[in-house]
């Protein structure tokens, strides 16, 4: 798990805001690391994570477009049940409130990023690291899936 900067864009309700984006990232060879995009009013909102935070913010002002900076917190996560839900139990147990969360889709090896806005980063990352809660999302067994069927 690392912080890293995340870019919150807000773009224009217009076709093509969000392809303008994407699209010069792609012809800069930038690469997503993930993404969300969600509806605020008159504008939508673009969070994004990228592998060149520096780059992805050149390109946002260039583009004349509001944006700002935060720290995230980015967790690599198993693609399998409970894997999510384990790590956000670990910090809710030590009082971290998770502001906002999302993932990435797909990731190397069956694992997926999971991006989190938490109240406490430091404390965050310092927790996971040391939790014997955080290590069991690796290994944790699958439930029955027979439970979930209704």
């Amino acid at each position: 798990m690392q912080a890293r900067k995340q870019l919150t864009v807000f773009l224009e309700n217009k076709p093509g805001r969000l392809a303008k984006i994407l699209g010069e990232l792609a012809r800069q060879k930038i690469n997503i690391v993930a993404l969300s995009v969600m509806d605020h009013q008159e504008h939508s909102v673009l969070r994004i994570v990228s592998d060149d935070e520096a780059a992805t913010a050149k390109i946002v002002q260039d583009s004349n477009t509001p944006f700002r900076e935060s720290d995230v917190l980015i967790v690599e996560l198993r693609n399998q049940p409970g894997a999510l839900a384990h790590l956000c139990e670990t910090l809710a147990e030590e009082h971290i409130n998770i502001e906002y969360a999302y993932c990435s889709s797909g990731g190397r090896n069956g694992k997926v990023f999971g991006i989190f806005k938490v109240s406490n980063i430091d404390k965050a990352v310092r927790v996971l690291n040391e939790s014997p809660n955080h290590r069991r999302v690796e290994r944790r067994p699958l439930r029955d899936q027979r439970t979930y069927r209704k």
